[in-house]
């Protein structure tokens, strides 16, 4: 089983875009695949066409003692989901118990070893939802948009997991995602390039174009292989599921 946090503290880099089409990829390929959705805003259904906005999700199991396998919705053939559930936001506000919380998420993911992928969609942000996805797992897939400003952000992310890396005394294995890329843009190429000179070895070989159909499918409640299947983003996410699997990183 590999368990990854996608992690960006910035919003609007495709996290929640990469793990749809990521999952809905890998499971193709013949994968056991489970996507976590830990971010309060509960996009992650809406992706996959489901109604989840009064399910029980993630939110019973850090407020609650209720079993994660108990909450899986399938989705599709070798994909599931565990939705947020519509009282995740309050788990953030709250100061007390947060370890526990956090142990216990780490205890219920350990129940789906028969997985071979997971994927936690993280907020964007640095809150108590981000902290347990960290201390969950010891891997990690960053989308970054090749855009100026997302590359901002990435130091005070690279500074949180040297910062859970000393207290949790391991590695996270940091895989980099490029996405909203344009060929033809220079300062896409620009970001690009920055990216690869500053994370060796970790930036994914295939960057993901921005195309229409990739911002449109999630208003149809369909991944890009269902909504395009021909399409650029369809291409792209299909040879980012073998990227990841075979560790292929330019």
């Amino acid at each position: 089983m590999r368990l990854f946090a996608v992690i960006n503290q910035k919003g609007g880099v495709g996290k929640t875009t990469t793990v749809t089409n990521l999952a809905y990829s890998l499971a193709e390929k013949g994968n056991k695949v489970t996507v976590v959705d830990l971010d309060p805003q509960g996009h992650l259904a809406a992706s996959f066409g489901l109604d989840a906005r009064n399910t029980s999700g993630v939110d019973e199991i850090l407020l609650g003692d209720t079993s994660i396998k108990e909450l899986i919705l399938e989705v599709n053939e070798n994909l599931s989901l565990v939705p947020a559930g519509k009282h995740l936001g309050d788990v953030e506000h709250m100061s007390s118990g947060s370890a526990e919380r956090a142990k216990r998420l780490k205890s219920e993911l350990k129940k789906l070893r028969n997985q071979d992928f997971i994927f936690l969609d993280c907020p964007p942000s640095s809150g108590f939802l981000v902290v347990s996805a960290l201390y969950s797992t010891k891997e990690v897939l960053i989308p970054v948009a090749s855009e100026y400003l997302s590359l901002h952000g990435l130091s005070h992310l690279m500074g949180t997991f040297q910062h859970f890396e000393k207290s949790l005394g391991h590695k996270f294995k940091q895989w980099v995602v490029v996405t909203r890329y344009h060929k033809r843009r220079r300062l896409s190429q620009d970001v690009y390039k920055t990216l690869k000179q500053h994370f060796p070895g970790k930036v994914l070989a295939t960057p993901i174009r921005e195309t229409t159909a990739l911002a449109e499918s999630p208003s149809f409640g369909q991944t890009i292989f269902q909504y395009s299947k021909n399409s650029h983003g369809a291409e792209d996410y299909k040879s980012l599921a073998s990227d990841l699997i075979k560790g292929r990183t330019v």
